[in-house]
C-alpha cells in the first residue's frame, strides 16, 4: 500500500499545482518508488521566486535501464503542460528542477582547484532534508539505511583527512599569492577553502550538510548550534581593506578554525 505523507506548504498556489501534477505523473510509473520535495521548499524556506526542486527515486534494481528514458519522457511532458508555464510566471526563478535518483551514492573525484565533490551534499539533500511527497513502499526507506545516520567510520576518517588537505593547500597558496600581489587569486583560494572548511566541519560532526555556499547561517546556527563559528567565518570573509595583509590574515584565521573544529 502506498505511504501517504503530510501535505507540504508551498510558497505559491502555482508551486502547489505544479507539484501535484508532477506527483500524479510519476505515481503512474511502476519503477518510481518515491517522489521527494527537496531544497528550500522542503525546509519551509522557499519564496515565490524559488524553483520547485523535486527528486524522483527509482527502484535501484531498475534505475540503470530506465532512468534515461524516464527523464526524456518527463521533459517532453513538462514542455506540453500549461501548469509548468504558470509556475514559471509566478516568480523570477520559479521553475521545476528535477533529479532522478536510485544509484548508490559514491565519493567523487576532484582536483586541487575544484569545488568539493557532492557526496555528502547528495545524501543530505536527498535523504535527510528532503520531504517525501509519496512512497510506493518501504524501498526508499531501506535504501536510506545505507548512509544513515552517517556513513561508515573508515570512510569518514578518510574523507575528513582528504578535505582538510585540500583546505590547507588552498590556504597555503594565499600566502604565496599575496606576496606576489595576486589578490584576486588569493580571493579565489579563500572561497575554495571556505567551502572545504564547511565540508570538513560537517564530516567532523557526522552531520550531513545542505550546501557550502548557501544557507550557511541556517546550517551553522540552526543545525550545528554554532553561532560563534558563523560569526567568525563571516568576519574572516569581510575583506576590507582588500590588501595582501588582509587576505593573509583571513587565511590564518580560517586555518585556525580548521584546526580547532575539525
Amino acid at each position: 500500500m502506498p505511504i501517504r505523507m503530510k501535505i507540504p506548504v508551498y510558497p505559491t498556489p502555482e508551486h502547489r499545482a505544479a507539484a501535484n501534477d508532477l506527483l500524479a505523473y510519476f505515481q503512474a510509473i511502476p519503477v518510481v518508488e518515491a517522489v521527494l520535495l527537496t531544497n528550500s521548499t522542503a525546509r519551509g524556506k522557499a519564496t515565490p521566486d524559488s524553483c520547485l526542486d523535486i527528486a524522483v527515486f527509482l527502484h535501484p534494481e531498475y534505475y540503470g535501464e530506465n532512468h534515461a528514458a524516464i527523464e526524456e519522457d518527463w521533459w517532453a511532458y513538462f514542455r506540453s503542460q500549461p501548469v509548468f508555464r504558470a509556475l514559471e510566471a509566478a516568480g523570477r526563478f520559479a521553475e521545476v528542477h528535477l533529479d532522478v535518483i536510485g544509484y548508490p551514492f559514491q565519493p567523487g573525484s576532484r582536483g586541487w582547484m575544484s569545488d568539493p565533490d557532492p557526496f555528502e551534499l547528495e545524501i543530505g539533500n536527498f535523504l535527510v532534508y528532503a520531504r517525501p511527497l509519496w512512497q510506493r513502499s518501504r524501498v526508499f526507506q531501506q535504501f536510506g539505511k545505507n548512509w544513515l545516520p552517517y556513513y561508515d567510520e573508515t570512510l569518514r576518517q578518510s574523507r575528513l583527512e582528504e578535505t582538510r588537505g585540500y583546505c590547507r593547500n588552498n590556504l597555503e597558496h594565499i600566502h604565496l599569492y599575496a606576496a606576489r600581489g595576486l589578490l584576486f587569486a588569493c580571493l579565489h583560494r579563500l572561497f575554495l577553502a571556505q567551502r572545504e572548511f564547511l565540508q570538513a566541519l560537517f564530516i567532523a560532526r557526522r552531520i550531513y550538510p545542505i550546501a557550502y555556499d548557501k544557507w550557511v547561517h541556517e546550517q551553522l546556527v540552526e543545525i550545528l548550534g554554532e553561532p560563534g563559528i558563523y560569526e567568525q567565518l563571516a568576519g574572516i570573509l569581510s575583506l576590507a581593506p582588500f590588501t595582501p595583509e588582509t587576505l593573509v590574515s583571513a587565511a590564518r584565521r580560517l586555518e585556525a578554525l580548521l584546526d580547532k573544529h575539525t
